[in-house]
This record gives structure tokens, C-alpha cells and sequence, in this order.
């Protein structure tokens, strides 16, 4: 008899008789509370990242002015992304068509996208690679990620994301720029994914 087969004869032995319990697990379900845009704006600007809040129709020139305060001149846009909101940005929209290789994203500017859902309660922000999305790659190499998120997209907790998502879908969880510590609690940023976050709520 090996070891294994030893110490689970044993295990067997002692919880003969042992009647069954009845595990309950109260997990907790969607709310289908809307997302607190105020909240989510706040969780988000605790992880450092850039937030403004935007009307619909100043989307194209709030992303022109980000684009030109970090000085990007050449940015990924994923197909899907909606054109007016590329109207007034004087930078270079980089298909990913055919797909950009790792050393390509690493030279481009930075990364625009739309998001899928996103978390009041966390801050988090959700891509699934649909329209304006793009593959997962696009928002881990550049060092730079705007994307902008609708109100309508802005939801209370992660189990109400959850039921709005398709598990089968590739799914990116960002929850601020891309941060680590050691353990002296020292912060580094970047060293998974974009340096800098900024995130676009259109009211």
C-alpha cells in the first residue's frame, strides 16, 4: 500500500458514520442597482488614474486635449471604436489589422478604447474585446490606455458585471494603471501594463 493509499483509508475510517452537512453558501447576487457614477469616479482616481467626466458631445475634444497632454502622436484604436470621438485629435489612428506585434504596441503612444462594464464599488473597468476593445494585447503593452466609459456602462458591484458579461469571452480586469510593490511596500508602476490610466465618463 502507498502513502496515499494509507492516509486515505485512514481519512475514510475516521468519517465513517460522520452524517452530511448541508453546506449553505449565501453568495451574493446582482443588485440591479445602477453603478454611482460619483463612487466609481472616486475608486477610480484612488488607484492614480486620470478621470474626467464628459458629455456626449464633448467626447471628441476632451480626447483630443488627453491625447495632446501626453504628447501622443501615434495611438492604437481598436476597429469599433466610434469615429466621432477621433474628429479633433490630431494623432495618428494605428489599426490593429493585421495584428501589431508586441514590439509594434511598445512603440506606439498609447491605447484608445470603449470598455464593456465597468464597477462602481471597485473601480474596475472591463474589456471583453468587443467593439472598440480590441484584443487583450492592446490594453497590457502600451504605456498609455484612455478609454472611455458610459454611464449606462457603470455598474454597483462585481456580481452585477458578472451577470452582464459572457464568461466565454476574453475578459481584462483593470482596476488603475498597472502597479506592484516588493516587500518593503515600495510601488512600482508599469511592469504588467500601461504606466498611466485615464478614463473618460461620458454623462
Amino acid at each position: 500500500m502507498s502513502s496515499r493509499d494509507l492516509i486515505l483509508a485512514r481519512v475514510r475510517r475516521a468519517l465513517a458514520g460522520v452524517p452530511d452537512v448541508e453546506i449553505t453558501r449565501a453568495y451574493r447576487g446582482p443588485s440591479e442597482r445602477p453603478g454611482e457614477i460619483g463612487l466609481f469616479e472616486e475608486r477610480v482616481r484612488d488607484y492614480h488614474a486620470v478621470v474626467h467626466l464628459v458629455d456626449e458631445p464633448g467626447v471628441a475634444e476632451r480626447v483630443a486635449l488627453s491625447l495632446a497632454a501626453r504628447g501622443a502622436r501615434r495611438v492604437v484604436v481598436p476597429a469599433g471604436f466610434p469615429a466621432p470621438w477621433l474628429a479633433a485629435a490630431d494623432a495618428e489612428a494605428v489599426a490593429d489589422d493585421p495584428p501589431l506585434s508586441a514590439a509594434d504596441l511598445g512603440a506606439v503612444d498609447g491605447v484608445l478604447t470603449t470598455c464593456a462594464v465597468a464597477i462602481a464599488e471597485t473601480g474596475t473597468i472591463v474589456l471583453d474585446a468587443g467593439p472598440g476593445q480590441g484584443r487583450r494585447a492592446l490594453s497590457l503593452v502600451p504605456d498609455y490606455h484612455l478609454c472611455v466609459v458610459r454611464t449606462a456602462q457603470i455598474v454597483a458591484g462585481v456580481p452585477d458585471a458578472v451577470a452582464r458579461l459572457a464568461p466565454a469571452r476574453p475578459l481584462t480586469w483593470i482596476s488603475g494603471p498597472s502597479a506592484t510593490s516588493d516587500i518593503e511596500l515600495n510601488r512600482v508602476e508599469g511592469v504588467h501594463g500601461p504606466r498611466t490610466l485615464e478614463v473618460l465618463i461620458v454623462t
